[in-house]
């Protein structure tokens, strides 16, 4: 009977088992190349960037450039010369010669250039009230600015004449010694010591607290405009950095938080502060330094080397004087 239906699906037509077979076949290979397929996709594709430099790579940079009103410069006599002050801590006392970043801006712009620099500061306060034991805060930004503001500048050149290197009283001095209504344009250039040296970032509570990095730098910028309002100001930012971790551990400035940031975390309090009172921002911080070329460009952790100090002041006259 078995052998009679067999015969009896042949004779109308049925599809053939092999037939059937074939089709799960082609199924079965569709789904196998579909799935390879999306296996490979997903990996991605390998390629050979031996011959790549990464310092080529394009960066966006975070500059932000204000222009002066006019009325800041009513009744204001310029001359014909372009005279820049400088204000920072090692980023310009490091190297003070032709090949520093004041000497190198010098040569890019043809302006004259004054270095008001204090090693080893910080643009905010360690202490609220002045303590003895920390001299360091008398040469601070905040503290730099503020006397700048007033023309006293007696605690200064006090503390100055106590301290080994002369560089202090040099700078006490020079700062003294200017002739305002000749500044044409105040940078103000730090590297990242308020970071390394755990100075906050900010307060919520006061946005001109000393104590603070944004609240500091925010504070002296208002007090030179309010005395000096004709004089272009210039905030560039410190360039990448390591630091060290809780476990002695040499690490990326921008992979350490202290308890009040990382690096990139100082770098938008310095742009909020630069946007809150009008003032330029350079940017050293993108397209500068990275760790695919730090051996290149710094000398140790935090200090920069001449062709940095090159690029910095190269980027510098570009963006402020179109050079």
């Amino acid at each position: 009977m078995s052998d009679f239906r067999q015969n009896d699906n042949d004779e109308r037509g049925g599809i053939p088992i092999w037939v059937h077979i074939a089709i799960i076949c082609t199924i079965l290979v569709i789904v196998l190349f579909a799935a390879m397929r999306l296996l490979k996709w997903n990996k991605g594709t390998t390629i050979d960037t031996s011959d790549v430099d990464p310092t080529e790579y394009e960066v966006e940079m975070l500059d932000q450039i204000f222009t002066l009103p006019a009325e800041k410069l009513e009744g204001h006599e310029q001359d014909d010369k372009e005279t820049i002050l400088v204000f920072g801590n090692d980023a310009v006392t490091y190297d003070s010669s032709e090949s520093g970043i004041c000497g190198q801006i010098a040569e890019k712009t043809g302006a004259e250039v004054i270095n008001a620099g204090f090693p080893e500061t910080t643009i905010a306060l360690k202490n609220a009230t002045y303590d003895d034991s920390y001299k360091l805060d008398r040469f601070s930004f905040y503290n730099a600015a503020m006397s700048v503001a007033s023309g006293d500048f007696s605690e200064m050149e006090s503390t100055a004449q106590g301290m080994d290197d002369p560089t202090y009283l040099r700078a006490v001095q020079t700062l003294s010694g200017v002739d305002y209504n000749a500044v044409d344009t105040i940078v103000i250039y730090y590297n990242a010591s308020d970071y390394v040296n755990l100075r906050p970032g900010m307060n919520p509570n006061d946005s001109l607290d000393s104590m603070t990095y944004m609240g500091a730098l925010d504070a002296g910028i208002r007090a030179i405009q309010e005395k000096y309002p004709f004089i272009r100001i210039v905030c560039m930012s410190f360039t990448f950095c390591y630091a060290y971790d809780s476990d002695g551990t040499l690490k990326n400035g921008d992979m350490v938080d202290f308890g009040n940031g990382r690096l990139t975390t100082y770098l938008q309090h310095m742009i909020d502060a630069c946007g809150d009172t009008g003032v330029s921002f350079i940017d050293n911080y993108y397209g500068t330094i990275d760790e695919t070329n730090s051996a290149e460009f710094l000398l140790d952790n935090i200090h920069v080397n001449q062709a940095c100090n090159e690029h910095i002041a190269a980027h510098f006259a570009d963006v402020i004087y179109g050079m």
